[in-house]
């Protein structure tokens, strides 16, 4: 896949813009997740909607990456559950050096969630907590762009 970055803070975002595909299996059993990336409010954010079907269950989020006022690359995400997180740009590198991830103090403490390309025409997506084993990884998706 060409992992090509845009220019400016957000350019970052560019291999990811457009709808993906993804099927994994979960503790609830088999999952397929659909993200969208698209650029909004004149391109100043980029806004996620990723929806996930889970059995008979639908589970969706709505996300905005954008710059704050002091610089910082931020995310603020919604879900259908009522409940909402926001984090910061992070260093993901030890993932893959192409990696683009976001930290976030959740309740239950630290989390990542993080983007990398894989070796043909996608990408990988992943969740993890920090502990004090270090990241502890509870999600992992293969996503491949929908035509």
């Amino acid at each position: 896949m060409v992992w090509k970055k845009g220019r400016g803070k957000l350019g970052a975002f560019a291999p990811l813009l457009g709808t993906w595909s993804a099927e994994a299996e979960s503790q609830q059993g088999p999952v397929r997740c659909q993200r969208t990336f698209s650029k909004v409010l004149n391109d100043s954010h980029i806004y996620l909607r990723a929806v996930w079907q889970i059995s008979e269950f639908t589970y969706e989020e709505q996300a905005f990456f954008g710059v704050d006022r002091a610089g910082i690359t931020r995310f603020w995400s919604f879900t259908s559950d009522g409940k909402q997180s926001q984090g910061q740009l992070a260093d993901v590198t030890d993932l893959h050096p192409q990696a683009l991830g976001f930290e976030a103090q959740m309740p239950a403490g630290l989390a990542r969630h993080a983007y990398w390309p894989d070796e043909q025409d996608g990408f990988y997506w992943v969740v993890e907590s920090h502990s004090k084993k270090g990241w502890q990884r509870f999600s992992e998706h293969h996503y491949q762009r929908i035509s």
